[in-house]
């Protein structure tokens, strides 16, 4: 099999594993930086999927600078398709329905006849032998209607997807199953709406079987479930909002469901479970101790457990639960000289799948392997500008924060100097429920590559550190979790490895708000502050859209988190406010509101503060356009160059 060249430097082909390993890069030595526009790079292929006959690849390329929804053959070239959605959507998701039609989630925010604006979410599904995108139920009149409960296995075109009809308060508000055909659009009600039930679950044949009920005012949800089609729900289990055990799958045609839960040991497991009394019929898999369960591991149709994610002091991220596929993921490694190879896609038969190979420091490569020859062929250089270059050393460090929990956090040294007395700078990740890992991250390695120690604290609230570490976060928005953040910038100087006198906060998202409100909260500390998409203004939820339709939605997690937020929003705190800060916003951002950042720069120029904007018209909130991402590239290196110099 030869790939044929789609962009040079990109796909190519490679000779079977069996016959040659794939040889390890040489390291360059570098005299002088990459250029920004390096970093800058899109990721050749982002989101990639096989078809489920393991003969079509689709993803979102890197087209020009920007992304595009393309489905390739890894065989033929001639057979590429490429399609383009409106650049004010953001893609969520694509999954295959059957070898020729692609569902593809999409979210914009869009007015409604009220006039407020709310996020919508919607599903097209894309052809591949005619082009033709096919709108499913976009007649509906609600603001979710891209629920996909189940996708066929057999060929057929027909998914069940849940969807509100209205905006307002009453029983089409609440979401309807239906079975669409996604060829032409055509669709039959498969369940009707149930007052105060947001989600439902499919079992693995497409038949409607559980539902979860809210109950806003106690705190607490309710699972409705039906032994087959065509009886009543009936509830089963009611609990605390974040307690109540949603099946993560149920099986057709039985009473069996697979669920997550803590053992009585603590450690968490994989249990299938009778759906009329809850018994544990079988124990799939568990966790050591101090490994916690993330998730699990879905086969591309979702209808069959594959693994299971871990986090905590797990060695692996994923267990395979077919011990196949364990085998062979290992068998990958051993041939590819300690790179990591994940599987990343696979086709229904599993014969055929897509595995991206990379190292923490490297961007990485994405292979197709065909076990008909056992062959492992490139098909995308990530990255083919830093890829094989030198990169900054990256390592996981842990530190006490200052009431003794411990943190753990990513640090990256600058290639070729000692992490002695280095500037640095603190890079808090966004969410906050998120986690940084040993992966590659073309921000912290920029940085890095400007001589600058780079940290990455992983703060309580994050995930990846079991249940009690993520409750830690609860009320401590801007207080202890703020605290965290500082007391790795402490940790960094007490061994000597960054001059505390020469540090900068850089943040994206809830990062950004960090950055923000640590140059508020703690002026003294730093000596610049730069803030991307961040939060100004805390309200309900971290963006601008908490007072606008329906954008209470997610109110009780983030309640939980602080006291007062207005006590802790940046923008209430500008005189406080001593070091230069420099604010970077997309206008097509759909997460965090562009006025956040707008409002931040009005209030802090009127109060005479040292404060710069750089308000780029097409970036969305994730920097997917080349020219934005050079653009956000090129204003923190001079932004840290005149405020906080290597040298």
């Amino acid at each position: 099999m030869a790939v044929v060249l789609l962009s040079a430097g990109n796909l190519c082909a490679q000779t079977a594993v069996s016959d040659q390993p794939v040889a390890k890069p040489v390291a360059v030595t570098v005299q002088a930086p990459l250029p920004a526009s390096a970093y800058a790079q899109l990721p050749f292929v982002e989101g990639a999927r096989l078809s489920p006959d393991g003969l079509w690849i689709a993803g979102q390329f890197a087209v020009n600078g920007s992304q595009r929804i393309v489905v390739i053959s890894p065989f033929d070239t001639g057979s590429l398709n490429q399609a383009a959605l409106p650049d004010d959507v953001e893609v969520s998701s694509m999954q295959w329905v059957g070898n020729d039609n692609l569902l593809i989630r999409i979210t914009a925010i869009r007015p409604f006849d009220v006039g407020d604006r709310a996020y919508i979410s919607r599903v097209v599904a894309l052809n591949r032998k005619t082009d033709k995108f096919t709108k499913l139920m976009w007649d509906l009149g609600g603001q979710n209607a891209a629920d996909v409960l189940w996708v066929p296995k057999d060929g057929s075109t027909k998914i069940l997807l849940g969807g509100q009809n209205s905006i307002y308060m009453g029983e089409d508000f609440w979401p309807a199953v239906y079975s669409v055909d996604v060829t032409n659009g055509r669709h039959t009600t498969e369940a009707n709406p149930r007052s105060e039930v947001l989600d439902w679950v499919a079992d693995t044949s497409g038949v409607v079987r559980a539902a979860i009920s809210n109950d806003r005012t106690k705190g607490t949800r309710t699972l409705l479930y039906r032994a087959k089609k065509g009886r009543t729900f009936d509830r089963k289990d009611r609990r605390a909002y974040d307690d109540l055990e949603v099946p993560v799958l149920i099986r057709a045609d039985e009473n069996k469901m697979l669920v997550l839960r803590p053992g009585t040991d603590g450690r968490d497991a994989l249990v299938e479970i009778d759906g009329d009394s809850g018994a544990v019929l079988q124990t799939l898999y568990q966790a050591e101790p101090g490994v916690d369960i993330e998730g699990v591991r879905y086969d591309d149709s979702g209808n069959e457990i594959l693994g299971v994610y871990l986090g905590g002091n797990a060695t692996d991220p994923l267990h395979w639960l077919d011990p196949a596929l364990g085998e062979l993921q290992k068998a990958f490694e051993k041939s590819l000289n300690g790179r990591r190879a994940r599987i990343v896609s696979l086709s229904a038969d599993r014969q055929r799948m897509l595995v991206r190979v990379d190292k923490p420091d490297e961007a990485g490569r994405l292979y197709y392997f065909d076990a008909a020859d056992g062959s492992l062929r490139l098909f995308a250089n990530l990255n083919s500008a830093t890829n094989g270059t030198r990169a900054g050393r990256m390592e996981k460090v842990h530190y006490k924060a200052r009431d003794g929990l411990e943190i753990e956090a990513i640090m990256t040294t600058p290639s070729g100097r000692e992490a002695k007395n280095l500037p640095v700078v603190i890079l808090p990740h966004g969410g906050p429920w998120a986690q940084d890992t040993m992966d590659w991250d073309y921000w912290a390695q920029f940085i890095a590559s400007r001589g600058y120690l780079v940290i990455q604290p992983n703060f309580r609230g994050s995930t990846g550190y079991g249940e009690a570490f993520l409750k830690k976060g609860e009320g401590q928005l801007g207080l202890a979790m703020q605290d965290d953040v500082n007391d790795a910038l402490a940790w960094a100087a007490k061994q000597g490895l960054a001059d505390a006198k020469r540090a900068c906060v850089v943040g994206a998202s809830y990062g950004g708000y960090v950055a923000m409100w640590g140059a508020a909260r703690d002026p003294d500390m730093w000596r610049c502050s730069i803030s991307i998409a961040g939060v100004a203004n805390l309200r309900r939820e971290v963006n601008d859209f908490g007072d606008l339709l329906f954008g209470k939605r997610y109110r009780e997690h983030w309640q939980k988190m602080t006291p007062d937020f207005p006590a802790v929003s940046p923008i209430n705190h500008i005189d406080a406010i001593k070091v230069p800060m420099l604010l970077i916003h997309g206008k097509k951002d759909l997460t965090v509101d562009h006025a956040q950042s707008q409002s931040m720069f009005n209030k802090m120029k009127a109060a005479g503060k040292n404060v710069e904007f750089v308000s780029l018209p097409k970036a969305d909130h994730y920097f997917t356009r080349e020219p934005d991402r050079l653009a956000l590239l090129s204003a923190i290196e001079a932004f840290l160059a005149k405020h906080n110099p290597v040298d």
